[in-house]
């Protein structure tokens, strides 16, 4: 389910380049953007992980560093047969967190010193168990991929707008595109577009992830108290980050006066502690293996 999820992203995307190429330069534009849509398709799929990481400054953590965060990540993936995945420490004040990787054996958790700050042994538990479920279910390919790509359509959105400013679209393939105009509105409908693929396919992801990662712990209350925490902590730490990767992180980046907020990839906080309060609940009715802090 996952890669056809994926095939149906790349496809998605891939129009929206063409689309944009077609209107800034006809046919020529549209085999242009063809080609630099496969290229993408290509980087987003081998590199993608290695280009969000690098955005952020990621920094890879070795043995000796971190003892407890790394002590964390053992415990969970041996208990759930995963292979161990690298991890990464952000220096950003933002409580935050996510993974990302094309499959279980090429994998990376990112956590930044936000968090590692705000958060106890058992929240910070929840939160890596939330990460490592991404990796569990396979998902977290659509999310570089969705990074990489919406960043492309971003670029060429903002191609379009400046071709539309300058009277762009002229030359050969005139008839095969919308002008002016037409540039101007691909340059304001494109971003949205690209944002509401991402909105559709990160919103359940982090409801399966929570439910998920709070099984895999075996304490759902640990991560709906990490989620309480970390939506403090990002209206109180708010730092500039690419909104092409929001979907990536365990809670928005965007503080609440962002009017990213009103597209938000994530699910509301309120539903999401909501749903892990009632597996506690119904957690009572049985015994839950849990994790030895």
């Amino acid at each position: 389910m996952n890669g056809l999820k994926t095939f149906i992203l790349m496809l998605l995307m891939t129009i929206l380049l063409v689309s944009i190429g077609n209107l800034i330069s006809g046919k020529q534009g549209m085999i242009t953007a063809f080609i630099f849509a496969f290229f993408m398709n290509f980087i987003s799929y081998w590199f993608s992980d290695k280009i969000v990481l690098a955005m952020y400054g990621a920094k890879e953590i070795k043995e000796n560093a971190l003892p407890q965060v790394r002590s964390i990540v053992q415990q969970l993936t041996s208990s759930q047969g995963l292979p161990m995945p690298k991890i990464y420490l952000i220096n950003s004040p933002m409580p935050n967190a996510f993974a990302t990787g094309r499959n279980p054996k090429h994998s990376a958790v990112a956590v930044t010193s936000g968090i590692l700050d705000l958060l106890d042994e058992k929240e910070l538990s929840g939160v890596i168990a939330h990460e490592l479920s991404h990796v569990k279910n396979r998902d977290i390919l659509i999310g570089t991929v969705a990074a990489t790509l919406a960043g492309a359509i971003f670029m060429l959105a903002r191609m379009a707008q400046f071709a539309a400013m300058f009277g762009g679209g002229g030359g050969r393939g005139r008839e095969n595109n919308g002008g002016p105009l037409g540039m101007l509105i691909v340059a304001i409908v494109a971003p949205f577009a690209a944002m509401i693929i991402q909105m559709a396919i990160s919103r359940q992801r982090e409801y399966q992830a929570d439910a998920s990662g709070a099984k895999m712990l075996g304490d759902p209350l640990a991560l709906a108290s990490a989620l309480r925490k970390l939506a403090v902590g990002v209206k109180r730490n708010p730092v500039q980050v690419n909104p092409t990767t929001a979907h990536m992180f365990i809670v928005s980046p965007f503080s609440g006066k962002s009017l990213f907020t009103l597209f938000s990839t994530h699910p509301p906080l309120e539903e999401r502690i909501k749903r892990l309060e009632s597996m506690a609940q119904e957690a009572k009715g049985y015994k839950i293996p849990k994790i030895v802090y």
